[in-house]
């Protein structure tokens, strides 16, 4: 599908009508920000529209740098590298960091950019049980004689499910091992902690976290990634990092913008605020009609169907009806049961919010998902959750057991 234009944060016109957005992943709703869109324009026209090479090549721009320290500072952290995307930061820093008789141990449900960061090195990679701290402690505990680092991989909020990793637990693990902990807080910053900082601020474990990694292109509104550490001589990776030494880095313009959208979500915690109570609304609008929802209430919420046609249409019934989110079919998902994925959003109105679960009420009467209403009077709505198949039930039915 090509949208034929956006509108705002929260809509885009597609095949001539106003079409609400749930699934971009703009999380603080700032990339129609009036003051982001301007430091991005003054920049294209004070240094141009892009660097046309990477920065080991053609050297840096005072705003690398600049983004770089902010980042630091933001993180209490002394290192920061800029990545031309979140994608990126993952495959340079994972590739790089463990070698030839290290050891990499990824939880299961990780994301595609840090099992490809994993192939690109040279360390052998073991996956543990999604957001199972005993099953990696076990799995530690074998490798406690072997020779060599072991470097832990864990998420903040997972991209399909929408669930959060108990990191409070995996820390308690790393100190115990002596082993290295990296957290992915690219769907978690600007969303958790009291600062944004994600959950290794909510779960106060920052000191645990040797690296943390992240995105600009989810509540920072841009493109982009990052990492930011406070291990000795960090910035020896800027020449070991192959994929940043050898990629184009980001141009000015979006550099510039990520830097105000930085200072915002400082500036204004308010719309995490909004962010949490638009997810609560989406969430269990969903839950209490029946729907099989991820197992936590986070700011990105998954239906769980049956099969892929069904989903399928589920999706395309949904965009005619001017919904749009995400299809998500294995082996992208995480079980074997395709998801409908919305992703909200800080400036999602609750009129989009309610017409969004209105709509998904509808379509899965037609199709059978939820079943045919009996009463067709008002029926009061509540706020407390009823009794709904959890989505590790449904995924666990079409799988035929644990996985």
């Amino acid at each position: 599908m090509v949208f034929e234009g956006m509108l705002s944060s929260t809509e885009g016109m597609y095949r001539g009508r106003k079409t609400i957005l749930l699934g971009t992943n703009n999380y603080l709703g700032l990339t129609f920000d009036e003051a982001c869109i301007e430091e991005s324009v003054a920049a294209v026209r004070a240094h141009g529209t892009g660097t046309t090479g990477s920065r080991i090549a053609n050297g840096s721009y005072g705003t690398h740098r600049t983004l770089e320290k902010s980042l630091a500072k933001f993180f209490n952290r002394e290192h920061c590298m800029v990545f031309s995307t979140g994608y990126q930061a993952n495959l340079g820093m994972l590739s790089t960091l463990a070698g030839k008789g290290d050891y990499l141990l990824l939880d299961s449900d990780s994301h595609a950019s840090i099992y490809d960061g994993a192939r690109l090195g040279h360390a052998e990679v073991v996956r543990f049980r999604h957001n199972d701290p005993d099953d990696l402690h076990k799995r530690l505990k074998r490798l406690a004689n072997e020779p060599g680092q072991k470097l832990v991989v864990v998420e903040g909020i997972y991209s399909m499910l929408g669930d959060v990793a108990p990191l409070r637990e995996f820390a308690e693990v790393k100190r115990e091992m002596g082993a290295w902990l990296m957290v992915d807080e690219a769907h978690s910053l600007g969303v958790l902690g009291d600062n944004g900082r994600g959950l290794a601020e909510e779960a106060g474990v920052e000191a645990d976290c040797d690296f943390i990694v992240g995105t600009f292109s989810k509540s920072l509104g841009s493109v982009g990634g990052f990492c930011v550490s406070n291990v000795e001589d960090f910035d020896i990776l800027r020449v070991a990092c192959r994929p940043y030494m050898f990629t184009a880095s980001l141009p000015p313009s979006v550099m510039a913008s990520t830097i105000m959208a930085l200072r915002r979500m400082q500036e204004e915690p308010q719309r995490r605020k909004r962010l949490h109570e638009n997810a609560e609304r989406l969430y269990y609008g969903l839950r209490n009609l029946g729907f099989a929802v991820g197992p936590q209430c986070s700011p990105i919420v998954s239906v769980a169907v049956a099969d892929a046609p069904l989903a399928v249409e589920f999706w395309n019934r949904l965009l005619e009806g001017g919904l749009y989110l995400n299809l998500a079919l294995p082996p992208a998902t995480p079980t074997p049961a395709p998801l409908l994925r919305s992703s909200i959003s800080a400036v999602h109105t609750p009129a989009q919010i309610d017409r969004a679960v209105q709509l998904f009420e509808a379509v899965g009467r037609q199709l059978g998902v939820l079943p045919p209403l009996v009463n067709t009077t008002a029926r009061k709505r509540v706020s407390t959750p009823i009794s709904a198949p959890p989505l590790a039930e449904v995924a666990m039915l079409a799988s035929g057991g644990i996985r």
